[in-house]
Formats: structure tokens, C-alpha cells, sequence
């Protein structure tokens, strides 16, 4: 790669190259889609987070969660002392009661595996919760609807892709 926008710099995450004066420049339109459509349904209280998985999209959702002032913990299978990330095993009813936000970025409940959800302690969600899962097939994982068997607000990745991919590169902005 030639060229990266800002956002690219800062998290070593691209999903979109395009060839610029003939040379590659990588962009990541995650970002532009989970801010926009994240900003849907979040409200004020929503100022904790847990983002379960490390990958290329957990770490769209760290830029923005960390530009709008949200703090926010990583949720993975296998935890480095080092780096403060919680396991699964960790995420108990007290972590789910500081942290209003939920961001599944993982595949986990994704077609064709519908019947599997994060192990999360669900019993402790409340309506003040806000579950966002960036897969849109299915359109309710299980994870989604074990969230709204609790009252949570909840929201999957579909208004994501539209708004990440529904026009050309150079009509979207990059956050700088």
C-alpha cells in the first residue's frame, strides 16, 4: 500500500483500497457506517462498553467509541495479562452492569451457525442496555434476541454496510 487515510494509520484496520493517481490508498469504511448507525440508538448513559473480539472490525469500533468518549473494555477468548482485555469467563453481572454497550464483533451467530451467542451472562441485561451486533444475517442473532428478551435496545449490522458501502468512496468522509 502507497497511501492510508488517517484512521488507517491510527488502527492498522483497512477494509477499502482504491487506486489514487495509481497508487494504492487504504481507507476503512467501518468506521463511517458503525459511527452512524451506532449514533441511531445511543443515548446518554451509554458511556461503558464491552467489545467482544480483537479483529479488524473491533478495532473500528475502539476509533470511534474512543472519538465519541465511550469507554470501553475488550472481550476475547484468549486474554494477554498485559493488555487489560477481559475473558468471557471474566464478564459476570457486576462488568454487564457498568457496561451499557455491547458491540459484537465477532462472527459468532452468524449464518450458518444461527444457534450460537457470545457467552455472556444474559440474565443481567436491562432496557438501559444496548446491544449492537455487526452481523446482519441473520437479521436477529441470537445474541439480539436474547437482548431484547431483557428489554435491551438493540441494533445489527445492516444500517452499517448500507451506510459504509451505499455510495462511492470519494462522497464518504474519512475521519481525519
Amino acid at each position: 500500500m502507497h497511501g492510508q487515510s488517517p484512521v488507517v494509520a491510527e488502527t492498522g484496520a483497512c477494509n477499502c483500497i482504491r487506486i489514487e493517481g495509481g497508487r494504492l490508498f487504504g481507507h476503512n469504511t467501518d468506521v463511517v457506517g458503525f459511527e452512524q448507525s451506532l449514533a441511531a440508538k445511543l443515548a446518554d448513559h451509554h458511556r461503558q462498553a464491552l467489545v467482544l473480539g480483537t479483529g479488524g472490525a473491533a478495532k473500528a469500533v475502539e476509533y470511534v467509541l474512543r472519538k465519541l468518549g465511550i469507554g470501553y473494555r475488550l472481550v476475547t477468548r484468549r486474554p494477554r495479562p498485559d493488555t487489560g482485555d477481559l475473558g468471557y469467563e471474566q464478564v459476570d453481572a457486576a462488568v454487564m452492569g457498568e457496561h451499557t454497550l455491547i458491540v459484537n464483533t465477532t462472527p459468532v451467530g452468524m449464518y450458518p451457525k444461527t444457534e450460537e451467542a457470545p457467552p455472556l451472562p444474559y440474565e443481567a441485561l436491562t432496557p438501559r442496555h444496548y446491544l449492537f451486533d455487526l452481523i446482519y444475517n441473520p437479521s436477529r442473532t441470537l445474541f439480539l434476541q436474547r437482548g431484547e428478551e431483557r428489554g435491551a435496545v438493540v441494533e445489527n449490522g445492516y444500517d452499517m454496510l448500507i451506510l459504509q458501502c451505499g455510495g462511492e468512496l470519494e462522497d464518504m468522509e474519512c475521519p481525519e
